[in-house]
C-alpha cells in the first residue's frame, strides 16, 4: 500500500455495528464508513480503536472489520487498522492480517500488560519495529494517559518521532500540563509528523495546542460539528469554536460524563449515533451495558439540542 500523505484532519474512530445476535453487521458497517467518507474534512478512518470494542473482536474479527471498511471505501480515505497486542510476535501476526484485509496504516497502542508492568523505553521502540517489519505500512503512535505506566515520556515521544515510519500521533495524556510538553517534544525532533488530539471529552481546550487534528471516537457521531470546530480553532475563530463547543458540550456529558472514554460510555455515543440516525441500532457486546432509560433521555436531549435528532 502507498505511503498515507496526509493525516492532518479529522479522522474518525469508527464504531462496530453488531447485530442482536453479537455478529457484526456488516451493512450497518459499510453504510457507517461510507457516510463518514462523505464529510470534506474527514481523512482517514480508523478500524478496531476502544470506539469500535476491538476487546470483544477476535483477531479475525478485527480483520475483517479492516477488510469491510476497506472494500467499502475502495481508496476514497485511507483505512488505519488499530493494533492492540501483548507481544512481539502476537503483533506482527496482527499487523499482517491489517496488510490483507487493506490497511494503509495502522495505530499502534500498548500491550496492556505495560499497564500493570510498565516497560522499559528499549520495549516500546521494539515493538514498534516489529509492526512495522511486518507490515512496511505507516504507523500512528497511540499515547495512553499520564496515569498509566503504559504512558510514554516526552523523550520517548521524540525518539519514535524520529522514526521514518511514525508518521502520526494520537495524543490522549489527558493532563494538559504533560501534553504541551509531549507536542513540545514531538515537533522539537520531527515537525513533519502529525499530531492528532484524541481527548473526546475535552475536544477544544486540546485543539488550542497547536495540535493537526483529532483522531476520535466522537467523530464516528458527530463527525460535522467536530471538523466545524477545528475548522474554527484553525481560523482564529474562538467565539465561532466556542459556539461550535456548546453544541458539542451537552452531548459530551450525555455520553462521557465528568469522565474520558470507557466501553459504557462508548454504549451510550452509540445511543446517541441511532438518535441522530447515524446507526439503526445501537447494539454492544456483552458485558457492555446498553443506557438506562434515564441515560437515553439525556442522549436524545442533548442530540436535539444539537439539532441532530432524527
Amino acid at each position: 500500500m502507498p505511503t498515507i500523505a496526509n493525516y492532518r484532519g479529522i479522522i474518525p474512530a469508527i464504531a462496530c455495528p453488531f447485530k442482536t445476535d453479537n455478529s457484526i453487521n456488516e451493512p450497518a458497517l459499510r453504510r457507517l464508513a461510507s457516510w463518514l467518507a462523505g464529510h470534506k474534512g474527514v481523512v482517514a478512518v480508523m478500524t478496531n480503536g476502544h470506539t469500535g470494542e476491538v476487546f470483544s473482536l477476535t483477531p479475525t474479527e478485527r480483520a475483517r472489520v479492516t477488510r469491510i471498511v476497506a472494500d467499502e471505501l475502495k481508496g476514497r480515505l485511507p483505512v488505519i487498522s488499530s493494533i492492540v497486542c501483548e507481544g512481539l510476535t502476537e503483533a506482527a501476526e496482527h499487523a499482517r492480517l491489517a496488510v490483507e484485509a487493506g490497511a494503509s496504516a495502522l495505530d499502534v497502542m500498548p500491550p496492556h500488560h505495560w499497564l500493570r508492568f510498565g516497560f522499559h523505553p528499549d520495549h516500546a521502540l521494539q515493538y514498534f519495529d516489529a509492526i512495522w517489519q511486518a507490515s512496511n505500512l505507516d504507523l500512528v503512535c497511540h499515547v495512553y494517559p499520564a496515569r498509566t505506566q503504559a504512558s510514554y515520556s516526552s523523550e520517548l515521544l521524540a525518539d519514535l518521532a524520529r522514526l521514518p515510519y511514525v508518521q502520526a500521533f494520537k495524543v490522549g495524556q489527558r493532563e494538559m500540563s504533560k501534553y504541551a510538553r509531549d507536542i513540545k517534544a514531538i515537533r522539537d525532533a520531527d515537525p513533519s509528523k502529525a499530531i492528532l488530539t484524541c481527548h473526546d471529552e475535552y475536544l477544544l481546550a486540546s485543539m488550542v495546542q497547536g495540535v493537526d487534528g483529532a483522531l476520535v471516537g466522537f467523530a464516528s457521531a458527530i463527525p460535522q460539528l467536530i471538523i466545524d470546530l477545528f475548522d474554527a480553532v484553525k481560523a482564529g475563530d474562538l467565539h465561532q469554536a466556542m459556539k461550535i463547543q456548546g453544541l458539542i458540550t451537552p452531548i459530551k456529558e450525555a455520553v462521557y460524563g465528568a469522565g474520558e472514554p470507557t466501553g459504557e460510555a462508548h454504549a451510550r455515543m452509540k445511543a446517541a449515533m441511532k438518535f441522530a440516525g447515524v446507526l439503526e441500532s445501537a447494539h454492544v457486546r456483552p458485558p457492555t451495558h446498553a443506557p438506562s432509560a434515564a441515560e437515553n433521555e439525556l442522549i436524545r436531549q442533548a442530540v436535539a439540542n444539537a439539532g441532530l435528532l432524527k
